[in-house]
């Protein structure tokens, strides 16, 4: 009796391996997909070499005045001449070291809290959230270590968005937890019902209408002589809003831990506060990363609505500079170099939350 022997495999056709086989798999699969590719380049064509020429090739860079703007591209000169301003604000020019020193020392804190390798990670955040503020706020303002005064109504540019922003984030997530665990709070109803109030107030008023009243209001309710900083005015507003959104992000990841997490932990004994500190709530927090990073970025992006109250942080500060007559007609290059300036900051989060998301993904 005969048997049948298999010859060898051909090898697949030349069209469907390589950059061929690529282009026919993901551009070119169907003639909807092939009409969507074309449309694409096009479009491609025609916005991103203009936009090039523009910002790059044809764009002038060097100058201190309108008249070295003599290109038909972009006049980055007037970035150029008001970057400090961009920057600091209205802070002294004698004295923007201090910010300096500020922002640089951060950066040098936070450095080894990357490192796998260093054991007192704890000990350094816990300085970096508790006590660096206040460090921070005495050298900006002055008083506090003998140097200038410094108001906080003269504070501005990217380093007051920092501020608004890297504040109202750090004080947003604990107070959100909190929030969080108090609407979940089934058996103390006194206190699930007050949070329940607190988030559904302030996720539904509008950040600016927060903004408003905390600096024209709250003054007219506070005793007569008594002063209250706008700044911090804005940073309370901003916490208290932010809070609750936060609160319903992680409130999202307490309802995705499956229920056999929490039978697991009674049958341990453990008690609720160790119960939804050691199991719960690491597990809900490592879920809702996505979430929390994306309620920072639009905080990021929220910061420009203080302009309304009267402090000039970077947008503001673009602003300003755009009203003086030398520097008429280039809102274009303030408003590109601020959404270039957000992009980088927001972009820079996102990617960093994935990498984190990655290392946490230890449930594969």
């Amino acid at each position: 009796m005969s048997t049948f022997e298999r010859g060898p495999d051909l090898p697949p056709p030349v069209t469907q391996v390589g950059v061929i086989g690529w282009l026919r798999r993901n551009l070119f699969s169907s003639w909807l997909y092939s009409f969507l590719t074309l449309l694409a380049l096009y479009l491609v064509w025609i916005v991103v070499p203009p936009v090039i020429n523009w910002a790059l090739l044809d764009a002038s860079w060097s100058g201190t005045a309108r008249e070295d703007c003599t290109s038909d591209g972009a006049c980055w000169v007037f970035v150029s001449v008001r970057f400090n301003q961009f920057m600091y604000g209205f802070y002294p020019e004698a004295q923007q070291w201090r910010v300096n020193i500020i922002y640089g020392t951060l950066f040098l804190l936070m450095t080894p809290l990357f490192l796998k390798a260093f054991p007192w990670k704890t000990a350094l955040g816990g300085f970096i959230i508790f006590v660096y503020p206040f460090i921070a706020y005495g050298l900006l303002d002055g008083a506090w270590f003998g140097l200038e005064v410094v108001e906080t109504t003269r504070w501005g540019g990217l380093s007051l968005t920092l501020i608004l922003a890297g504040v109202g984030c750090v004080a947003a997530l604990p107070l959100g937890i909190i929030l969080a665990l108090g609407r979940r709070a089934t058996d103390m109803p006194a206190a699930k019902s007050l949070c329940v109030i607190f988030i559904e107030f302030w996720r539904g008023v509008p950040l600016i209408t927060v903004l408003f009243m905390s600096s024209v209001m709250l003054p007219l309710f506070l005793p007569e002589g008594v002063q209250f900083d706008k700044l911090m005015r804005a940073l309370i507003g901003i916490t208290l809003f932010q809070s609750a959104y936060m609160a319903e992000v992680i409130r999202g990841g307490l309802q995705a831990i499956p229920k056999g997490q929490y039978e697991a932990a009674d049958a341990l004994g453990l008690g609720y506060w160790k119960k939804t500190g050691l199991i719960v709530l690491p597990q809900a927090m490592k879920i809702v990363i996505p979430g929390i990073v994306n309620t920072f970025i639009a905080l990021i992006k929220d910061t420009t609505l203080v302009l309304i109250i009267g402090l000039f942080e970077l947008l503001g500060m673009i602003q300003n500079a755009l009203n003086d007559p030398n520097w008429l007609g280039y809102a274009t290059e303030g408003y590109a170099f601020t959404a270039l300036t957000f992009w980088i900051i927001c972009f820079s989060l996102s990617r960093y939350s994935m990498r984190i998301e990655r290392k946490l993904h230890t449930g594969h």
